[in-house]
């Protein structure tokens, strides 16, 4: 490894606890690299508007944090063992190369406010392929609603209850993610916050140039309190595994809805075959593994937002336990996009049993109509509501499962879907 930046003279450093505080950072730090080298660069200007370095020193220092991030995209470069972080990593790339320019950029500034900026960054990409996702899911929902409705039971506490259709399903689910997609939307504007220039979370006696690292990185904001800065470490990761989980909540009920409408007991779902799986012994199964798995993905985004919770019984300034979280963020966020990245497709090809869900439509589902019905036209609601009651099982004498569709009139129901108002809400947001 490489000697650490905070090496003090007549220390020597136990590998064992090297190991231990290093943990996986090196690793995990893969992901944010790309990320540390541009806010490196906005760092670098900062210096040059404020004469600690040189306008030659700071076009060589940004020549080569390019070069480095281009070495790291072919794999030239490797994040390895040979450093502590993505951040002793560049330093020593920039050292290396321009010696004592190399050895200025850290001027001002801190690896707290350096993986501050570098997993904002990144967490702001993330909500965005977040948003993303949501979009599509629900777009897919849109095309599927506006298909022609296929009559199938609604059910409450897992019993059949009154007449459906897979339009209001779809419609459903679409309100659902393009909601999703809104939060995605708002979260990013929450931390869209520069924390670059706050240091080790107290700022520094240098004039740093943070207006133009603010604006050089696309941020919205300053991030004012270095105190804040750091008090929103945790903070708003959370805020966005929470982004992410809202959406999963969604996914997880619709993969339920899939699991037991794939069951030969409902028979209401043929899956596309590329989402289902084969048996290791049993020759005659296909398994719907993709949906099983996309109804247990929920666990891990929360798992993760938990993780984070916990260390966050800290008091303010920085602490080295939040190190830890850098694991929960990137393990819970890949998982849920991961997850959600596969939904569109398996909404968009998956097939509706007509036959089978209009078999299970039974009569007494049409028992609502029939006390809405008397209700209308002047009888008591209680008193219309025993009759139906009494007469549930011949309540579908000549109904229809479009007819009681087409009755139910309270917008968003039935034929009412009002899907042109779904698709002004998701358009509204904008590409």
């Amino acid at each position: 490894m490489t000697q650490p930046l905070w090496q003090k003279s007549g220390i020597q450093i136990d590998p064992r606890i090297m190991r231990f505080l290093a943990g996986d950072d090196v690793i995990l730090d893969r992901e944010f690299f790309l990320h540390d080298i541009t806010a490196s660069k906005a760092h670098v200007e900062g210096l040059q508007h404020i004469g600690v370095v040189s306008v030659d020193e700071a076009a060589s220092l940004k020549r080569e944090l390019d070069a480095l991030a281009e070495d790291f995209r072919s794999g030239a470069f490797v994040l390895d063992e040979r450093f502590e972080d993505c951040h002793s990593a560049i330093e020593a790339r920039l050292t290396e190369r321009l010696g004592d320019a190399g050895r200025r950029v850290h001027t001002g500034r801190s690896r707290n406010d350096q993986i501050l900026v570098a997993t904002r960054l990144w967490l702001k990409d993330k909500l965005a392929e977040l948003e993303a996702h949501c979009r599509a899911v629900a777009e897919v929902c849109l095309e599927r609603a506006a298909q022609p409705a296929i009559p199938m039971p609604g059910y409450t506490h897992l019993q059949r209850a009154v007449v459906s259709s897979t339009s209001m399903w779809f419609a459903g689910f679409a309100e659902g993610f393009i909601d999703n997609a809104l939060r995605a939307r708002q979260t990013r504007e929450l931390i869209d916050a520069n924390p670059l220039g706050t240091a080790a979370g107290y700022g520094v006696n240098l004039s740093l140039d943070r207006a133009h690292t603010t604006q050089a990185l696309g941020f919205g904001r300053l991030q004012v309190s270095p105190i804040y800065a750091q008090l929103s470490r945790g903070k708003y990761e959370m805020a966005v595994l929470e982004a992410i989980g809202a959406a999963m909540l969604d996914v997880r009920r619709l993969a339920w809805d899939l699991s037991l409408f794939t069951t030969a007991e409902f028979g209401f779902v043929q899956l596309p075959a590329q989402y289902t799986t084969g048996s290791s012994i049993m020759p005659n199964k296909r398994n719907p593994d993709v949906v099983e798995l996309l109804r247990a993905s929920y666990a891990s985004v929360a798992a993760a937002r938990t993780e984070i919770e916990q260390l966050l019984s800290l008091p303010s300034g920085y602490q080295r336990d939040l190190q830890f979280s850098k694991g929960s963020i990137f393990h819970g966020v890949r998982h849920g996009l991961m997850a959600l990245e596969l939904v569109p497709g398996l909404l968009a090809q998956m097939q509706w049993n007509e036959a089978t869900m209009r078999a299970a439509i039974e009569p007494a589902m049409y028992a609502t109509d029939v006390a809405i019905e008397q209700a209308a036209a002047g009888v008591p609601f209680r008193d219309a509501y025993r009759a139906a009651a009494e007469t549930a099982a011949s309540a579908g004498e000549g109904r229809t499962p479009e007819g009681s569709l087409a009755a139910r009139t309270s917008p968003g129901a039935g034929d009412q879907l009002k899907l042109d108002e779904l698709r002004a809400r998701l358009a509204a947001l904008g590409q």
